[in-house]
């Protein structure tokens, strides 16, 4: 099935209907989300955080109450993916393909009845010109759960995952915390390591075979982790892509530290790095981030991914 035939709003099921008015130039994307989770019945709320508006899906029957945010004090699985997009990009893979998996995601934890999670769709993880990560809409997020009891929830950032069936489980974190010795830094890394050994044996549960641990550029996790919560980003390339650039890593170790300091959109001006850098990467914050180079066929595996990251 093409990805045409996949979006198209005649044939397409719920919510992938609604993917192409996601993406059109000039679409509202938070009406259409609001609309999508409505459709979908889904229990869910807008937080109005530092001028970003976020959406939070609950299992149903959960609030925020007088007392806060559910599950205070303890750890549930937050599962995340940035509902905006970079000017001047559909925003098609980065980072339409996520929500809508996500939406999925959600209405299968609550047919299952899994009740320890929550969804958020975050605004503004594309920080422009001028601004710093403390502008990101994850930052002032995080800072909301960690007052509100959430210090300890176990976070998950889908981010480009529309294109390729191979899960890479970033490493991005290691490098940019590698040399901190402080207590606080060393206490995230051992947390954000802890997050990835909990990925690691969901993917195995699973027995899915195309799972890499590779470094790759910042997303909210950056909010995140600026605000000192731990959180793990987890991301899709397809297996040419993700094998050529384990390589080029094996050869150059040093590109890592390089790589988390740009935005996915920058190509890399040296032509060795051209050549390896994974070229759906590329594609992205660009007008080539288009539904014609997703692969939906892959997405059931990232839903059962993210359901999966639930159930543990």
């Amino acid at each position: 099935m093409a990805a045409l035939d996949f979006f198209d709003p005649r044939t397409a099921r719920f919510p992938y209907n609604r993917f192409m008015e996601f993406i059109a130039p000039g679409a509202d994307r938070y009406s259409i989300i609001s609309s999508v989770l409505d459709e979908a019945g889904l229990n869910s709320l807008v937080l109005p955080i530092a001028g970003n508006r976020h959406f939070l899906i609950l299992p149903p029957g959960e609030s925020i109450r007088a007392g806060g945010l559910p599950f205070r004090g303890r750890n549930p699985v937050i599962l995340t993916a940035h509902y905006d997009r970079f000017p001047g990009s559909s925003g098609a893979n980065d980072n339409s393909a996520a929500v809508f998996q996500l939406i999925v995601t959600a209405q299968k934890l609550v047919s299952e009845k899994q009740s320890f999670w929550m969804i958020f769709f975050t605004d503004k993880e594309e920080i422009g010109e001028g601004e710093s990560i403390e502008d990101q809409g994850a930052y002032g997020l995080a800072s909301t759960l960690r007052d509100g009891g959430l210090a300890d929830a176990r976070i998950y950032v889908f981010d480009a995952c529309g294109t390729g069936d191979t899960i890479i489980i970033s490493t991005a974190a290691d490098t940019l915390l590698k040399n901190e010795e402080r207590a606080p830094f060393i206490k995230l890394r051992e947390l954000i390591q802890g997050l990835r050994a909990h990925a690691l044996e969901s993917a195995r549960d699973l027995r899915l075979d195309r799972v890499l641990l590779l470094p790759t550029p910042l997303s909210d996790d950056a909010g995140f982790l600026r605000a000192g919560l731990p959180a793990q980003t987890i991301t899709v390339l397809p297996r040419e892509e993700a094998n050529l650039f384990t390589e080029f890593l094996r050869l150059h170790p040093e590109f890592a530290v390089s790589l988390i300091s740009r935005s996915m959109h920058e190509k890399p001006k040296d032509q060795k790095e051209r050549r390896f850098f994974p070229e759906t990467w590329r594609f992205l914050n660009g007008p080539g981030d288009s539904h014609l180079r997703l692969s939906p066929r892959e997405y059931p595996l990232i839903i059962r991914f993210a359901q999966a990251l639930c159930e543990g």
